[in-house]
């Protein structure tokens, strides 16, 4: 009899297949007369949705049929999986297989792939769980001869169940609830809400909440020079018996809130007095990093390359399992088993690059030690441990995967290392014999760890750990040497000068994905220390593997938005959390509540929480949600009445949750309008005047583009009650060029420049006497307003002074100028030549020169026709089309790998897109899931690349 063995992709089948035994591939399958080995692609059986339940009763989204609880939750193949799940049933019901293992991903999202399969396929097998910590043939042939009893990860299907069912419960009962109440019936406006999204979104909302409320305050500082034999050092000034108020969270020892106070002791401060001047040397410590677990390398990954949560999980996850160089990467531990030290020296030895001598070091010096409780520790461990190198060498890594292999390593190598030590001088100027100005000198004097990172001063420690390397401004800490005092300088120093600093006080920052990661793992609480931290850990939202999917998920429903590093909530967001507030659905807006909930996940896993008992309390917050949002009334109680009269019965204004609506029922202007949010004074410009704008921000539904536009109060023909009125766009389109009104006439032409709606229009006077535009621009570029006199200097120029406020799509300042193109139809960006790179030094740093494009060696295929004089070429590794550039060399106006996700572009097929803009319907490409899927590929708009463009479903 053979055993059947279903991974959780296709690549991984193709590994087990080789580490078994090269089993040989028969069709679909792995097959010899031991093993049958094949896999899913991913996930192939979902839930059944209502209308599967009840087509007739929950097609349509109607409140009266919610809450939706199955008695039991049925299951069906995912749609695009239907020939895998037919392929694995068959398999699971041969006569010759006597034992089925489960060799998916070794976790909760693994054990439900597996679980939901086996329980639609009715298979009545025993199961085997295959463990595997790492995609090494050492780690699979391990993994398999300590095969599992599949009644042990009993807990581990439960709580995957539950954290599925609660999923579809929470998220489709509360997405209908919500989105009738807060749409009605207006097409293609959905208010999506989960478990651990909402939650999520919550605490970004409240962050954004507290910088809108900040109110800045005024503080001062102070500093000094002071002059002794060996040189010159600065001091801050320290205020007298410091204790911090409890009532100000903004309290330093450094910060003065009165600039009477400040301005005293800068007074005393003047004339150059002398400074009495005593300090203190202590040597300090830091200890060796922790290893890493996903969150923190995903913050770290965050932080120091710009990567996404869930491009860093990408990356990772293709070290172990495409180029199996690093262990399981979905992992909340940080420690390692206390029998690993064996695997730890191997590792070691195994490590080449500039990584070697360190590595070697570990081990000449045994640091290596199974005691080592911050390293080695059962207590920390689960089911999966630190991610942490294999002895697999690094081959074929491209350059962001070499970058976070190397991060994973280097601190793999640098926690066996002692700790770095300093020897820290703290030094006090008394000036007039009460002022205390504080200077800290800080001097490595035996790097340790550090060494890893090739670091040998603190300036350069601060850059190895990712800590700002500025000087420490309360402290007066600096990495620079401090001066040495001298038997001649008597313990007495000149100040040469001081300087008073006017500041205030800063709102929190805005949450980048790094501190949101960690606002996730703390359920809310941003939390520094790694013991506080440990504990906080299975009271998260989410779990390592699924936040960085949270993460986009909230992005790609429009409810949040990448602003370079900045993730910012959107009106959208704001909406939803104001209604979830009104109603009191705490259930899921609670990160507390839903840490809790993960809590008694991991619980459940061990077998220490029951799966009845967890899912009675989730239908109980679920129908609890359904009744409030179901039960909320908007009414005087919950409506403010503002200031803004009402043009249709001249009474106030009242602010719903939504809106302002009139006491007459004919008028309601929303707050939010096509994804951008109307604040309350262009709203009472809008009422006051019949019009607003043009404002910029509005965000297409169907293409996200962001676009200007000017407000109107309009009648409203499908007004239910008399004299209705309505907010209107108005583009322009309809105005007539002779009805606008000029504010210049060119003196060379007699043309006349206009103001319509949302642009400049440039009108000169036809053959025929009629009115025909000659120029026009739009009014609002770049989220900044074009002013009459730049517009007026464009047309008689030819180009706009340096307008330095432009803000790009991605949210970065820039500066531009706009200059006429040849036809004085319109205007482009022109932009100054690039401001010089500075180092720490503040000199100029030159910038590396791009490799110039070889195609000494490259096959050439001919002309490209959607390029004028372009060549396609075929290279070692991709299809590139180029043009003479700069001294007639070749530059790429078009690239395209040879392999295109697991698939292999022939040249024919190249030379299709570039003639006729698209292929043919292409099968065989792999998503980075593990699914297959068949695509066209289009020439972008640019022409630069190839795009996806996917069939009907």
């Amino acid at each position: 009899m053979k055993s059947l063995v279903i991974a959780e992709k296709p690549s991984v089948a193709a590994d087990l297949a080789r580490a078994l035994g090269k089993v040989p591939k028969k069709g679909d399958l792995y097959e010899n007369d031991e093993w049958v080995i094949t896999s899913a692609v991913g996930h192939v059986v979902e839930l059944e949705m209502p209308e599967d339940i009840d087509k007739k009763k929950y097609g349509f989204w109607r409140l009266e049929t919610l809450p939706i609880i199955p008695e039991k939750f049925g299951l069906k193949p995912i749609e695009d999986s239907k020939d895998r799940f037919a392929l694995l049933k068959k398999q699971l019901a041969r006569k010759d297989v006597d034992q089925v293992i489960n060799a998916c991903d070794a976790g909760r999202e693994g054990e439900l792939i597996f679980a939901y399969l086996y329980q639609l396929a009715k298979s009545k097998l025993p199961v085997k769980r295959a463990w595997m910590q790492s995609m090494t043939m050492d780690g699979i042939k391990k993994a398999f001869e300590k095969l599992r009893d599949g009644s042990e990860l009993a807990g581990l299907a439960d709580a995957a169940r539950c954290r599925s069912e609660s999923d579809w419960l929470i998220g489709i009962n509360g997405t209908r609830a919500l989105t009738k109440r807060m749409f009605g019936s207006r097409a293609g406006n959905v208010a999506s809400v989960g478990r651990v999204q909402t939650p999520t979104l919550a605490i970004v909302y409240a962050r954004e909440l507290e910088i809108r409320n900040f109110k800045p305050r005024a503080f001062w500082r102070l500093t000094a020079t002071f002059q002794v034999a060996a040189g010159a050092y600065e001091g801050v000034y320290q205020k007298p018996n410091y204790k911090r108020d409890a009532a100000n969270e903004h309290d330093r020892i450094d910060r003065l809130w009165e600039e009477a106070a400040a301005r005293a002791v800068l007074a005393d401060c003047q004339g150059q007095p002398s400074a009495t001047v005593r300090e203190e040397k202590k040597p300090t410590t830091q200890a060796s990093p922790r290893l890493y677990d996903l969150t923190t390398l995903q913050r770290e990954a965050n932080g120091r390359f710009g990567l996404s949560a869930r491009r860093t999980l990408q990356i990772a996850q293709a070290l172990y399992e495409r180029h199996k160089v690093i262990t399981y990467p979905r992992t909340d531990s940080r420690a390692l088993p206390e029998d690993y030290a064996n695997t730890v020296r191997e590792t070691m030895q195994s490590l080449g690059g500039d990584l070697a001598p360190h590595a070697a070091k570990v081990v000449q010096s045994a640091w290596i030690r199974p005691g080592n409780k911050k390293i080695f520790n059962n207590a920390q461990i689960s089911d999966h441990f630190a991610i942490i190198p294999t002895t697999a060498e690094p081959k074929s890594l491209d350059e962001m995967e070499w970058k976070v292999y190397d991060m994973i390593a280097r601190r793999f190598v640098a926690a066996f290392y002692p700790e770095a030590q300093f020897d820290v001088t703290t030094r006090i100027s008394t000036v007039a014999g009460k002022h205390e100005f504080k200077t800290e000198g800080k001097v490595l004097t035996e790097a340790g760890w550090l060494a890893v990172y090739g670091k040998s001063a603190v300036d350069e420690e601060a850059a190895a750990t990712g800590a700002d390397a500025k000087k420490d401004s309360a402290s007066g800490s600096s990495a620079k040497a401090l001066p040495a005092l001298s038997p001649a300088d008597n313990h007495q120093a000149k100040t040469t000068e001081a300087k008073l600093h006017a500041e205030t006080t800063k709102p929190p920052p805005r949450y980048s994905e790094a501190t949101l990661l960690s606002a996730m793992e703390g359920a809310g609480k941003l939390v520094d220390d790694e013991a506080m931290a440990e504990a906080m850990k299975e009271r998260g939202l989410g779990t390592p593997a699924t936040r960085a999917d949270t993460i986009d998920g909230l992005i790609n429903q429009k409810y949040l938005e990448r602003q370079q590093r900045e993730l910012v909530p959107t009106p959208k967001a704001e909406s939803l959390i104001q209604f979830l507030s009104a109603v009191k659905a705490e259930a899921l807006t609670s990160p507390a509540m839903t840490g809790e909930w993960e809590y008694k996940l991991r619980q459940m896993e061990q077998g220490r929480v029951k799966r009845d008992e967890f899912m009675r309390e989730v239908i109980d917050q679920t129908k609890g949600i359904v009744e409030r949002v179901k039960g909320f009334e908007e009414d005087e109680s919950n409506s403010r009445v503002t200031d803004i009269v009402s043009p249709t019965d001249g009474q106030p204004l009242l602010e719903t949750l939504r809106g302002y609506k009139s006491q007459d029922g004919t008028l309601m202007i929303y707050k939010v309008m096509t994804g951008r949010k109307l604040e309350e004074e262009e709203i009472r410009q809008l009422v006051a005047t019949g019009e607003v704008g043009p404002l910029d921000g509005f965000v297409s539904p169907r293409t996200g583009n962001r676009f200007p536009a000017k407000l109107k109060i309009v009648d409203d023909e499908k007004a239910k009650t008399p004299g209705g009125k309505k907010v209107a766009m108005d583009f322009g389109e309809k105005t007539e060029l002779a009805e606008l009104v000029p504010f210049w006439t060119d003196p060379k032409t007699g043309a006349e420049l206009c103001e319509a709606p949302t642009k400049y229009v440039l009108r000169r006077k036809a053959d025929d006497g009629t009115w025909e535009q000659a120029f026009s621009l739009s009014r609002i570029l770049c989220k900044r307003e074009l002013k009459r006199e730049e517009v007026i200097a464009c047309l008689e120029t030819g180009r706009t002074p340096l307008i330095e406020d432009f803000i790009s799509k991605f949210g970065r300042p820039f500066k531009a100028f706009l200059v006429l193109d040849k036809d004085k139809k319109k205007a482009n960006f022109e932009f100054p030549p690039r401001e010089p790179k500075t180092g720490k030094d503040g000199k100029p740093v030159a910038r590396k020169a791009k490799a110039a494009l070889d195609l000494s060696t490259a096959q050439k295929l001919g002309p490209s026709p959607a390029h004028k004089d372009g060549e396609l070429y075929q290279t070692a590794d991709a299809y590139v089309v180029a043009k003479p550039g700069a001294d007639e060399a070749p530059r790429a106006v078009f690239q395209a790998k040879l392999e295109i996700a697991g698939r292999k572009i022939e040249p024919s097929t190249v030379q299709q897109l570039l003639a006729d803009g698209r292929t043919e319907l292409l099968d065989g490409f792999m998503s980075k899931a593990g699914r297959p899927f068949s695509a066209f590929l289009v020439l972008s708009k640019d022409k630069k690349k190839a795009d996806f463009e996917f069939p009907p479903r």
